[in-house]
């Protein structure tokens, strides 16, 4: 057929027309409506059904973290022992409010006992509190020759509590050395101070927010 034979088609007469115009309008109209029904309703169910398998690998994701941590379950217990057995050594460590003074004697019979001269031995007036422990800066300033003040420094590394040197100088005088440091110790809050900074930092966390 030519296209005057399709210009010619009465549209009123359609069960009239030969079998290839009635092929070729049958086959546009079902292209509208797969047209139509992609647009109208499929692409909705497509997004529905992309957004579906994006969730299905979230949750496979999920799936293998969860069956990974549940298999080394017994390896992470294991460790968190171990990590509590260590945490508690380190706090065995740091002395409680009433074991400070015995452990600023200890520290100054260190350096006596070595034959060294304190020129300063000066706690800071004011802890520097942290989440369960408190710090305590002292200012010292020894003098005495260098094996002694090594002696010092190895003694105070061996004490059964933590006391740390910082800020070390030393200077030299005709032979006699002087060191000059910041000796810290620290020791464990008890239940009443670690409620005291929990508090303070809720406190603390809330203003920042306003």
């Amino acid at each position: 057929m030519t296209l005057d034979d399709f210009r010619r088609l009465n549209f009123r007469e359609v069960g009239k027309w030969p079998a290839a115009p009635k092929v070729i309008v049958l086959m546009l109209v079902v292209l509208f409506i797969v047209a139509a029904g992609a647009w109208f309703d499929w692409k909705d169910q497509w997004d529905s059904l992309q957004t579906a398998e994006a969730e299905e690998l979230k949750l496979k994701d999920q799936f293998k973290d969860k069956k990974a941590k549940a298999i080394n379950y017994d390896l992470y217990v294991q460790q968190l022992a171990e990590v509590e057995q260590s945490f508690g050594a380190l706090v065995k460590q740091l002395p409680n409010k009433s074991e400070i003074d015995a452990l600023l004697t200890d520290i100054n019979q260190a350096g006596l006992g070595r034959g060294l001269q304190f020129d300063l031995f000066r706690p800071a007036p004011q802890e520097k509190m942290a989440d369960f422990y408190a710090e305590l800066p002292i200012n010292i300033k020894i003098t005495g020759n260098y094996h002694d003040i090594g002696a010092f420094a190895s003694d105070v590394a061996a004490l059964p509590r933590i006391v740390t040197l910082n800020d070390i100088a030393i200077g030299n005088d005709k032979g006699t050395l002087s060191m000059d440091a910041v000796a810290k110790t620290f020791r464990y809050l008890d239940e009443e101070e670690v409620a005291k900074q929990r508090a303070a930092a809720k406190g603390a966390k809330g203003a920042a927010k306003k």
